[in-house]
């Protein structure tokens, strides 16, 4: 952005004496929005961020209490202004201190049951999106904000499912569809993104009356049957494929377009990487409704719909 360039929105706002309770609700508003107060009834944003639609109803709402309203494209007077209006949106604080909250949690997982795991990672996700949902200049605190985030996710997925599996160095062998028919798959219980994703491609692609046994441990894998996602299955993960990478190698369904984007969900969520848009969406889809049922069967029934529904969208959509 250049000092030429209208880049930033104002919106500029007086009430009447008496508007009090009116006053505090566009207060409220415009801190959810993430607004820098540039002073009383003055509110930044930048101009390309979606809250700016946001500021457009904020000005008509104080119009019909009798107020007045100015929404305005302005652009910084010279470089060191552009650089003093992005601090204003600095979260660097913000993050320090979900951080701090992070690890104090963390340090007491191991006292907590399922419940009381999904509760605060619930309320956990909930601080941590609403700050990147202002978050309009991500930075170094972002990033080691997001490194944490993911850190603590994972150690409550490994808690409420023990046993993920470690990477094995081998090739992947080239299977035939056709002798994994009417099979019993098996894969530790509590499904989360890999394995439900395995699960509903094996039964969509590969094997379609696939049966499937949730399993308390590994070692409980019975042997006649095919495991996945874990150390020993003979699907698990392979130097860095998830298990569901490894199935697309296995049955020769790389070149799905569908399929290949919804791996990049699905390696994105297990063992991170490369950030995927799409990937924050499903995973609070399934976090939601991993909260609300209990049993694997019916999760994976859920879940199975609104993969349909994104593989359906990936596999119109020509964009790689």
């Amino acid at each position: 952005m250049t000092a030429t360039t209208p880049s930033w929105a104002l919106l500029i706002v007086t009430l009447p004496t008496s508007g009090a309770t009116a006053r505090m609700r566009i207060w409220r508003a415009v801190k959810n929005m993430g607004c820098a107060a540039l002073r009383d009834g003055a509110y930044l944003l930048p101009a390309g961020v979606e809250q700016v639609g946001q500021l457009r109803q904020l000005a008509d709402e104080t119009r019909q209490e009798n107020g007045q309203a100015w929404l305005l494209q302005v652009s910084a007077g010279t470089p060191d202004e552009e650089i003093a209006f992005r601090a204003l949106f600095d979260r660097s604080a913000d993050y320090e201190e979900l951080q701090a909250a992070l690890t104090e949690a963390l340090e007491a997982l191991s006292d907590q049951n399922g419940a009381e795991l999904n509760r605060l990672l619930r309320r956990h996700e909930r601080a941590y999106e609403a700050i990147r949902r202002i978050d309009f200049f991500p930075n170094q605190a972002s990033r080691r904000a997001e490194a944490k985030w993911n850190d603590f996710s994972r150690a409550i997925e490994a808690i409420q499912s023990p046993g993920e599996p470690q990477p094995l160095t081998r090739t992947i062998p080239r299977r035939d569809a056709a002798q994994y028919q009417g099979r019993r798959w098996a894969t530790r219980r509590h499904l989360w993104a890999d394995r439900v994703a395995s699960a509903w491609l094996i039964r969509r692609f590969i094997d379609p009356h696939a049966r499937f046994l949730w399993l308390e441990s590994p070692a409980d894998c019975p042997d006649d049957a095919l495991g996945f996602d874990f150390d020993g299955a003979t699907f698990t993960h392979v130097g860095d494929r998830v298990s569901f990478e490894v199935l697309l190698a296995s049955f020769g369904l790389e070149a799905d377009r569908g399929l290949s984007r919804l791996a990049r969900i699905v390696h994105a969520l297990d063992i991170g990487g490369i950030s995927v848009p799409e990937a924050s969406g499903f995973e609070a889809v399934l976090a939601g409704a991993r909260a609300r049922l209990e049993d694997d069967d019916a999760l994976l029934a859920e879940i199975s719909s609104v993969l349909d529904s994104l593989y359906a969208h990936f596999s119109a959509n020509k964009r790689p």
